[in-house]
C-alpha cells in the first residue's frame, strides 16, 4: 500500500542507498552497499568556488564492499568515492581498515563510532556500514539459526520478532515466551 496523496510539494534531494550481498567461492561473504546523493536545482560547488554542480549531479556517490566470514567479523573491507563535496574527503577511507576483525553480531553501531566517529571517518561511509549490517543478515542465512541455547540474532529485535509474539511462537517456538498477562492467569 502506498503513502497517502502529499500537500504540493517541490522535490529538493534525492538519496539512493543500495546494498547486495554475494556468496563467494572461497566461502567467504561480500556485501556492498552505494549511496548517491544529488539536488534537484544546481547549486554552488564547494570543491570548485565559482563553479556550479549542476542539478542531478552527485554530491556523494560512494560504494563500501564488505567482506565476512560466516561468523560475521569482518575479514576486508573496500570503498571507492565516485563523488565528494571536499577535496579531502577521501582521506576517511582510510580509517575504514580499523573495521577489519569487528563483529556483526553484537556492537557493530558501537564498533562504527569507536573506530569511525567524529572527524576520523565519514558521516556517509558510516551509515552505509550502519545499515551494512542489516544487509549482511539478509544474505547470510546462518545468521538466523540459533546456536546451541542462544535464540537466533533478530529475535527481541523488532516487534515481529519480539520474543512474546506470533512470529516467534510460530517459527522459533522454542524460545517463545507468553506475554506477562497471559503467564499471571
Amino acid at each position: 500500500m502506498p503513502l497517502s496523496p502529499p500537500s504540493p510539494r517541490t522535490a529538493r534531494h534525492i538519496r539512493r542507498v543500495n546494498y547486495q550481498g554475494f556468496e563467494r567461492d572461497d566461502g567467504l561473504w561480500d556485501i556492498e552497499g552505494e549511496l548517491h546523493d544529488s539536488k534537484t536545482y544546481d547549486l554552488p560547488s564547494l570543491r570548485h568556488p565559482g563553479q556550479l554542480r549542476p542539478a542531478g549531479d552527485p554530491i556523494h556517490h560512494m560504494w563500501l564492499r564488505v567482506t565476512v566470514d560466516g561468523d560475521l567479523v569482518v575479514r576486508a573491507i573496500e570503498s571507492a568515492m565516485d563523488a565528494h563535496p571536499l577535496a579531502g574527503c577521501p582521506e576517511a577511507q582510510r580509517a575504514l581498515q580499523s573495521m577489519v576483525g569487528a563483529s556483526m553480531v553484537r556492537g557493530w553501531r558501537q564498533s562504527i563510532q569507536t573506530h569511525l566517529g567524529g572527524v576520523a571517518g565519514c558521516t556517509h561511509l558510516r551509515e552505509l556500514l550502519f545499515n551494512l549490517a542489516t544487509a549482511t543478515f539478509q544474505t547470510i542465512n546462518a545468521a538466523f539459526k540459533s546456536r546451541g541455547d542462544e535464540p537466533p540474532r533478530h529475535l527481541g529485535q523488532c516487534t515481529g520478532w519480539d520474543y512474546h509474539g506470533e512470529g516467534v511462537r510460530q517459527h522459533y517456538p522454542r524460545f517463545y515466551q507468553q506475554p506477562k498477562k497471559l503467564q499471571n492467569k
